[in-house]
């Protein structure tokens, strides 16, 4: 393939994580040393909506100090979007609209960054870019701490979150232990079709400090063989963890939250119904079953933002798929996401591979369930011994006064 000269942009969709901004230090670094391919480097304010509205930033004006910064900074540095492009052949207007963008800044790279919605949107990109025979190297750099993307081992921001929950489940198993009068606690955890972050809750039972159940979407509620769970539970050990997706669903097909709604559930611009309160819905419902003591807890935001409790391993895995896309553009690459694997046996390490796009996007990936036990209501060791090598390493944040120091970037907008 020809060497292709032009400048490069970069954007951010879907939610944010402890280590997304990692990728896009791994971009930014890489793609200004290519100078030989790459003239500048651009960042889309807001994913795609950025660059549809012509915003966006030169990376090239930073300083290094801070771009190096970003793999220890959490969130979405250059702001996000969950902006759904509607098919090329229903409509092309924002299609024509991004060409129309591209050419004129010249922009011959694309890397972007997020879960399985995010790669649709690249990949339909990529596509229709390749029918309009404008020359452009596209690449996907896989984001989401759901961990759901099809044909990646694991997801960059997966395993911080995990350790995240993992770490805050065996805090709270203490603090729910500290008198001497029943109680049981209901921890609501994110995951809206796979349970990879609540299964995730199993390294704290593994430590001795974690959930008594475990029930993830993977498997049909059942709201009655719950509370069967929880009294016998309760009736030994009069204390009670029991972590759950907020995804799960009845045979039929309901979310806890729907359980009790009167009206509609609200969904985003992607269809995907806005949960929470799962835990609230359950902790109410063994309070009037049971009688005694209960606490709903939701992890919430701090699932996906707590960067003090980031797993060395997956900044610099993180880093390296930002890194990874950038080189294999500049090789000849594109329509690909940057994914990993590992061995099947021995010592974890983390191996580079590319999947095509069109495989990716939308695809989901689940807990398989032979991890999950026979009743659905925990998950065994082959879970952690999938997980817990994820896990492992302290990130070292930057200090100033005491307090994280995160990268401060300057966002000079690109005119033309």
């Amino acid at each position: 393939m020809s060497k292709l000269i032009g400048n490069a942009i970069f954007g951010q969709s879907g939610g944010p994580t402890a280590v997304i901004n990692a990728s896009a230090a791994g971009v930014f670094t890489e793609a200004l040393k290519q100078t030989g391919h790459i003239e500048k480097v651009f960042g889309a304010a807001n994913g795609i909506v950025g660059m549809l509205n012509e915003v966006f930033y030169d990376i090239g004006q930073e300083d290094p100090k801070e771009l190096e910064l970003l793999k220890t900074t959490p969130s979405s540095a250059l702001g996000s979007c969950r902006y759904k492009l509607a098919n090329a052949e229903d409509d092309e207007t924002d299609y024509k609209r991004l060409l129309e963008v591209f050419k004129k800044y010249n922009i011959r790279y694309f890397f972007y960054n997020g879960g399985n919605d995010s790669m649709d949107t690249c990949n339909k990109i990529s596509k229709f870019l390749q029918k309009a025979n404008y020359e452009c190297r596209v690449m996907g750099v896989p984001k989401t701490i759901d961990n759901d993307l099809y044909g990646t081992d694991h997801c960059p921001g997966f395993a911080s979150a995990a350790k995240y929950i993992a770490t805050t489940t065996m805090e709270v198993y203490l603090d729910a232990r500290v008198y001497d009068t029943g109680m049981i606690t209901v921890i609501e955890i994110m995951g809206r079709h796979a349970g990879w972050l609540t299964a995730s809750s199993v390294l704290a039972a593994y430590k001795g400090y974690g959930p008594d159940l475990i029930y993830l979407p993977e498997v049909d509620f059942d709201i009655d063989k719950m509370l069967s769970d929880v009294k016998r539970v309760y009736d030994k050990e009069k204390k009670v963890i029991v972590a759950v997706s907020e995804g799960v669903q009845t045979k039929e097909g309901k979310f806890i939250p729907e359980l009790v709604s009167e009206g509609d559930v609200s969904v985003d611009a992607f269809g995907h119904k806005q949960l929470g309160g799962t835990a609230t819905v359950l902790a109410n419902y063994l309070k009037e079953k049971i009688g005694c003591k209960v606490r709903g807890i939701e992890l919430s935001l701090m699932q996906r933002c707590a960067a003090h409790l980031a797993s060395k391993a997956d900044v610099e895995e993180s880093y390296l798929a930002g890194q990874t896309a950038v080189r294999c553009a500049v090789d000849g690459m594109t329509d690909y996401m940057v994914g990993f694997q590992r061995p099947e046996n021995g010592a974890y390490t983390c191996e580079i591979k590319l999947i095509p796009l069109d495989t990716v996007a939308n695809t989901e990936k689940k807990v398989p369930r032979e991890w999950i036990n026979k009743d659905g209501n925990f998950v065994n060791s082959k879970f952690i011994e999938y997980a817990l090598p994820l896990i492992q390493g302290e990130s070292q944040i930057a200090i100033e006064e005491g307090l994280p120091r995160w990268a401060r970037l300057k966002k000079i907008p690109v005119t033309k």
